[in-house]
């Protein structure tokens, strides 16, 4: 309860303190509340419908996380709603009991709800077959157009609520993970040149390397997620709306996605190229010396180069690219660790082996993430 408590203070001071994803999920729930008392006055007080309860219970649930997301909702929501309607008018008209109705319709109602035409909104074929049959109104014609023609009102306000008032926009999320995905690169190998400087690799040494890999590959699931989330949110979005919201009027190109999701494959890559050295059952065996000294050195001033790309991606500085002293270093690393590998070539082919692929996917690594400047 303690921790739980906790969480929630830290995400009511980061709503209170600065645009987040903690600030837009207050926005949401009390644009979804708005929803659906704007809908219960106007079918409850305004129009004085007795059944007045599926509107706000229609727009309540229609505030979703973007515009056309909340569109396509209402559309299959109605559709499911419709179809439980129906269908339950239909059985008690048949058996002439709500018992017996809801025993004829029910099943039907629920295997109606997987259909995937209706995604999610299945669900709401059988709960509104519940509402008509036990609400004790008289069914007829003009009692089911009634109730549709709440859950239609309801759909409106949702959706035009969610479109009209803040609209969600969903391109901070973008920059965000790609910053965390920059950040985690650079942490994965600065860990790894730190391991790299010990005597012996162990099982539990390669393990490590394995997760800090599993979770890159997690960081570029979410900015996948964040980069899907972002282009549907523009979907349907009145563009002076989104300056009302004080959203980010753009995102880092796409170019960036493909950029990092090449270094995570280079990283996965080195780390496995050094599990399998550090096993002992496996031909391939780590270098030694001075040159794994040399080659942990130019991990690390590539993992400082990731965080630097990190606090670029948030706008906390300007240039993107080292110090000058520092790609000195860089170049004079590169060209000592091919003289190494020129001379483990000579002491045999295993440790040449994994030298090699460590180079290379050095290599890779400072290619994709300091550019060489473009000529003018």
């Amino acid at each position: 309860m303690w921790r739980e408590t906790c969480s929630v203070g830290r995400a009511a001071r980061a709503a209170l303190r600065a645009p987040g994803r903690e600030r837009d999920l207050v926005v949401q729930s009390l644009k979804a509340a708005g929803a659906a008392l704007l809908a219960w006055l106007v079918a409850g007080v305004w129009m004085d419908d007795p059944m007045a309860l599926m509107a706000p219970w229609v727009a309540l649930v229609l505030v979703q996380a973007t515009v056309y997301s909340s569109v396509r909702l209402a559309a299959q929501q109605f559709a499911a709603i419709c179809a439980g309607a129906l269908l339950a008018s239909g059985a008690q008209v048949l058996t002439d009991d709500n018992t017996g109705a809801l025993a004829l319709s029910l099943p039907v109602l629920m295997l109606i709800a997987n259909w995937s035409r209706f995604g999610q909104q299945g669900i709401y074929a059988a709960t509104t077959a519940v509402f008509v049959l036990v609400s004790g109104t008289a069914v007829s014609a003009s009692a089911v157009g009634h109730r549709l023609g709440q859950a239609a009102l309801g759909a409106f306000i949702g959706v035009a609520v969610n479109a009209l008032v803040l609209p969600p926009i969903h391109l901070r999320d973008v920059r965000e993970n790609l910053s965390a995905l920059a950040r985690e690169a650079g942490d994965v190998l600065r860990s790894v040149a730190d391991d790299m400087c010990k005597s012996e690799w162990d099982a539990q040494t390669a393990s490590g390397w394995s997760s800090a890999s599993t979770r890159l590959q997690r960081r570029v699931e979410a900015l996948e997620s964040a980069r899907s989330w972002s282009q549907e949110s523009l979907r349907l979005t009145y563009g002076p709306l989104r300056m009302l919201n004080r959203a980010p009027t753009a995102v880092p190109p796409q170019e960036e996605d493909q950029r990092w999701n090449r270094v995570t494959g280079h990283i996965t890559a080195l780390t496995r190229t050094l599990a399998v050295a550090a096993d002992e059952h496996r031909t391939p065996t780590p270098p030694e010396g001075p040159v794994l000294d040399l080659c942990a050195r130019l991990l690390y001033l590539i993992g400082d180069a990731c965080l630097t790309e990190a606090d670029r991606l948030l706008g906390k500085i300007g240039e993107a690219r080292p110090e000058e002293a520092t790609e000195a270093t860089m170049k004079e690393l590169h060209q000592r660790l091919q003289e190494g590998l020129r001379e483990h070539a000579g002491q045999g082919a295993a440790p040449a082996a994994v030298l090699g692929t460590l180079l290379l996917q050095a290599e890779n690594l400072w290619a994709e993430i300091v550019p060489e400047p473009q000529k003018q």
